[in-house]
């Protein structure tokens, strides 16, 4: 009872050598050579495709960072030319107060100063993550590069 279905018809006759024989040695090889074939040219045309988007995307992040640090440029013109502006009604304001010339600039000078010194901190604590550190250390890991040179710098 442990007979192949396709061997016979419904009527339990065997079936000619066609489409349900098994196939002989050769073209079984034949067969999976083709589909060999095949699975490496889909593969290779997934990988330019792969390519093409990703060189697509590099050309489209260029072109989006261009554009942002025109933006960025212009924000950073009129953020400096407000806050000069609001230094100025500040300087006013103190002296409304009664508060001398020298002690209005210099209370608003200290202002720019702290503000100034608190971006710059924060510029530097966020440059450390540039370092690639996690990655370095992998690589080391692995046998490549050399991250003792590094350790003394830092």
């Amino acid at each position: 009872m442990d007979e192949d279905p396709r061997a016979a018809d419904a009527g339990g006759k065997p079936q000619d050598a066609g489409e349900g024989a098994t196939p002989s040695l050769e073209e079984s090889l034949r067969q999976f050579g083709a589909a060999g074939r095949e699975s490496m040219g889909a593969a290779i045309d997934t990988g330019r495709a792969l390519r093409r988007l990703v060189a697509a995307d590099f050309g489209l992040a260029r072109v989006a960072i261009g554009r942002s640090l025109g933006w960025l440029s212009v924000a950073i013109i009129f953020g400096a030319s407000s806050w000069l502006l609001l230094v100025g009604v500040m300087i006013a304001l103190l002296q409304s107060f009664g508060v001398s010339w020298l002690w209005s600039i210099s209370i608003t000078a200290v202002i720019s100063i702290g503000v100034t010194a608190f971006a710059g901190w924060r510029t530097f604590h966020y440059l450390k993550y540039t370092r690639m550190d996690a990655t370095r250390r992998q690589l080391a890991r692995w046998g490549i590069g050399d991250d003792d040179g590094d350790e003394e710098a830092s």
